[in-house]
């Protein structure tokens, strides 16, 4: 019998790619996304979704993604409490859950998160690392496939469009630093943790390249301009610094792509994409 995966939130950036992904390595590979919330009854109405498709992994890729989201209520359904019922399920059933989580959970201190979106991954992290499933946490992920995630869309995507429509890219002054990870990056992780599970579960690991770069270095990597935004625009809470570190990565996987060979395999696609 041929294992069947799913992978929820399958429509947004980083679950597209990882079903294409996963199809090319397994045969079985479902999606489906959050209309179950829209039902009062959501909790048995995803339960009966689970029971229908009965995978034996579980990529839990699909949240909401706005780090800006401020209602409690919204954020906590959709990234708390439908992780809880899903890493349930998983539990009785024994099945393996891997859930995409986030660097929001480090926050300005290194130690917390900042904003409710960081707060919703951190208590939904520990959730799920405590019911034997894995953790990936994300650092800044940017690649193709992003087109309609609007202002959730990378830097460089929200960069590469406004320098398109002739508008000018404003960057924070203080030198804010990121780690910028490329797409095909996140999807070999989540396929080492399927490949690997059984070693990692019970933990959390992150998905990043170990090296904090600056916004300047991506745009000219690029070639795109810049200039500099009024101090009193860097929002509350604004991390300044992320930056991963390699005896936080699973044992045996690592990053592709350095910043260079990332934005420039982007770039290229872009530019093909306007091409057609």
């Amino acid at each position: 019998m041929t294992d069947r995966l799913l992978v929820t939130g399958s429509s947004g950036f980083v679950g597209r790619n990882l079903v294409s992904a996963l199809k090319a390595e397994f045969l079985l590979v479902e999606g489906f996304d959050d209309n179950y919330l829209k039902v009062t009854d959501w909790k048995n109405s995803l339960i009966d979704k689970l029971n229908s498709i009965n995978p034996i992994t579980i990529f839990h890729v699909g949240a909401c993604s706005n780090t800006l989201e401020q209602n409690v209520q919204h954020m906590m359904i959709h990234n708390y409490e439908s992780t809880k019922v899903i890493t349930d399920w998983c539990s009785l059933h024994n099945r393996q859950i891997i859930f995409s989580s986030s660097a929001a959970n480090y926050g300005e201190s290194g130690l917390y998160p900042s904003n409710l979106y960081g707060w919703s991954k951190y208590v939904a992290e520990d959730y799920v690392i405590k019911s034997g499933g894995v953790a990936l946490r994300y650092f800044n992920i940017y690649g193709p496939g992003e087109e309609d995630k609007g202002i959730m869309a990378s830097f460089l995507y929200q960069s590469y469009l406004k320098n398109k429509s002739t508008e000018k890219i404003y960057l924070f002054p203080g030198n804010p630093l990121r780690d910028f990870v490329y797409i095909k990056d996140v999807l070999s992780a989540n396929i080492y943790a399927k490949q690997n599970f059984n070693e990692l579960r019970g933990r959390y690991f992150e998905v990043s390249t170990g090296i904090a770069s600056s916004f300047e270095k991506v745009l000219e990597i690029f070639g795109l301009p810049y200039d500099y935004s009024e101090v009193e625009q860097i929002p509350p809470g604004y991390q300044f610094y992320t930056c991963g570190d390699s005896t936080k990565w699973m044992r045996g996987w690592s990053p592709d792509y350095s910043l260079n060979q990332g934005v420039a395999e982007y770039k290229s696609y872009l530019e093909k994409v306007d091409k057609q």
